[in-house]
């Protein structure tokens, strides 16, 4: 029986794309802290220079509370399409090196370059390559991290920011994530390092000394062999071009727990929204929504619902998506994570055309324009420019 190959994973990860982008395009910007941003009473921060993360400021921060912490700063509002453009630049120059690409955001990615090596080198050598060519073509900084697997890799390709190559040799797993801190760890949030940092973990090589049943005991049954695999390097997903994603899926982990059904359905809104704007990108449409729902202590629950007919459309899946929330909480608690996520996907168009539900189908139509308009909205004003309302 023949050996699988030593697997080469790169996680490539712009640095702070959209801020980088307005600095690249406006020369006065450069050097100062920018800060890209919903300028609006509830906007948030998209993204923030390095210089402007000296001050604090962070994505997703509430820009007022940016402005507090960095009143200085160059406060712009975002240009999606813009951003949208030299990511297809950026994604382009992936697709030179490995027809597996898996896009996590418009502005990174992983890439599996196992199968290239005889073409471009080794992964070192693919990475300066790869990077070499985003500045050549972009004028734009890329960090990458090179490894055997995606978590390590995604670690990696954080360490040495900004403009950053991190190479993690194979066998040296276990000794590379050793000396980081738990929070490098992907689930670990603020309440859990607190706890973990209580009794005595501080790195993540003090997990590494666990056994599996202690690391059961310490995390919980449902957690622990997730964390005792991950703490040592062991990642097996593979990297999944888009043409082979099987869902579409958005989740956000809070810093403060949700204690708030209003609010919770507010998130699921805006995550709906973003499943199906996406959908609508790829021209897809899916059957199946599912919603997943993180406890404090970090059970995680998930529910679905099959649809009668495939959708994009935003309205439909957050309504599916709030009949499931009510099944997982009929009784409100504190949320930690929400996640919505559309399953079954099909290429737009295989529906049913024409017949008994004609006039159902004229109202989706007039919805889905509704849609695609305030798409192209988001794409040139960014995606504070308008938004659903809660109904």
């Amino acid at each position: 029986m023949t050996e699988k190959p030593q697997r080469t994973i790169l996680h490539a990860d712009m640095d702070a794309f959209y801020a980088s982008v307005e600095q690249r395009d406006d020369p006065e910007l450069r050097g100062k802290p920018v800060i890209v941003a919903g300028l609006g009473r509830r906007g948030v921060v998209s993204a923030a220079s390095y210089e402007a993360r000296k001050f604090g400021v962070r994505s997703a921060m509430p820009t007022a509370q940016a402005r507090e912490r960095c009143p200085h700063g160059e406060f712009v509002r975002g240009r999606m399409h813009v951003y949208a453009e030299v990511s297809g630049q950026i994604r382009a120059i992936f697709g030179e090196f490995t027809p597996l690409v898996e896009p996590l955001s418009l502005d990174e990615a992983f890439l599996d370059v196992t199968g290239c090596q005889a073409l471009f080198g080794d992964g070192k050598s693919i990475a300066r390559r790869l990077r070499a060519r985003v500045l050549e073509e972009t004028e734009l900084t890329i960090s990458v991290g090179v490894a055997t697997s995606k978590f390590v890799a995604k670690v990696a390709s954080d360490c040495n920011k900004p403009d950053g190559l991190t190479v993690v040799a194979p066998g040296t797993e276990v000794e590379f994530l050793g000396a980081l801190p738990i929070a490098r760890l992907w689930g670990v949030g603020p309440r859990q390092q607190h706890r973990l940092k209580q009794l005595g973990y501080q790195n993540i090589a003090d997990l590494q000394a666990l056994d599996l049943a202690a690391m059961e005991t310490l995390m919980g049954e449902n957690l622990g062999e997730h964390f005792y695999t991950l703490c040592r390097g062991i990642d097996e997903r593979t990297v999944e071009s888009e043409r082979e994603i099987k869902s579409i899926s958005h989740e956000v982990t809070f810093e403060r727990d949700l204690t708030s059904r209003e609010k919770c359905h507010q998130v699921i809104l805006d995550l709906s929204a973003q499943v199906g704007r996406r959908l609508r990108k790829h021209e897809l449409l899916g059957q199946v929504i599912r919603l997943k729902v993180r406890d404090p202590d970090f059970t995680t629950r998930s529910r679905q619902k099959k649809l009668t007919a495939a959708t994009c459309d935003d309205g439909l899946i957050y309504r599916t998506a709030i009949e499931l929330f009510s099944k997982v909480r009929e009784t409100m608690a504190p949320v930690r994570l929400l996640g919505v996520a559309a399953a079954e996907l099909q290429e737009e168009g295989t529906q049913r055309q024409g017949g008994l539900f004609d006039a159902v189908d004229q109202e989706s139509g007039k919805s889905a324009e509704i849609m695609k308009a305030m798409d192209r909205i988001r794409d040139r004003f960014g995606e504070d420019s308008i938004r659903h309302g809660l109904s």
